[in-house]
C-alpha cells in the first residue's frame, strides 16, 4: 500500500550507502536505516545505481541484492509517464536532467509523492512536475 510519506530514492544514496569508502556514506547509509517512511524508486534509478556502483567492483548484482533485502518496491513506468520524461529532460535540459531524475520526478507525480531522498540537491531543488510543487530533500542537512 502506498503512503504520500513515502520517499523516492535516488541512485546517489543508494550508492554511497553501499561503499564504505564513498564521501557520502555516512550521510546516506545512516539516514537510510532510520528513515520513518519507506523508500522506493525507479528502474531506471537502480540501473544507474548499478552501473556506478558495479563499475569499480564489477560487482554489478550488489545494489540489486540491497534493494530486494531492503524491500525497497522498485516501479517500472509506463508509456504516458515516458512521455512526461522526454518533456522533463527537454524543459531541464540546462540544469541537466538524467533519465533516471526524470522516472523519479515523473513517479512523485503520479503517486503524490513530496521527499527524494538525493545527493543531487541543485537539480531537485529546480525540479518541478506536472503539479509545479517542488520535492522536498531528504536529508536536509
Amino acid at each position: 500500500m502506498l503512503d504520500g510519506r513515502d520517499i523516492l530514492l535516488d541512485a546517489g544514496p543508494l550508492v554511497a550507502a553501499l561503499d564504505p569508502a564513498d564521501q557520502w556514506h555516512a550521510m546516506a547509509a545512516g539516514p537510510m536505516h532510520a528513515l520513518s517512511h519507506r523508500c522506493l524508486t525507479t528502474e531506471a534509478v537502480i540501473v544507474e545505481a548499478t552501473h556506478i556502483a558495479g563499475g569499480a567492483r564489477g560487482d554489478y548484482a550488489r545494489v540489486l541484492e540491497f534493494v530486494i533485502s531492503a524491500g525497497i518496491p522498485v516501479f517500472a513506468l509506463h508509456l504516458p509517464m515516458h512521455q512526461q520524461c522526454v518533456h522533463l529532460m527537454r524543459r531541464y535540459a540546462d540544469v541537466p536532467m538524467d533519465y533516471a531524475d526524470a522516472t523519479l520526478v515523473a513517479l512523485a507525480d503520479r503517486l503524490r509523492l513530496r521527499h527524494v531522498f538525493t545527493l543531487d540537491r541543485k537539480g531537485f531543488r529546480t525540479y518541478r512536475g506536472a503539479r509545479g510543487i517542488p520535492l522536498e530533500i531528504v536529508p536536509l542537512s
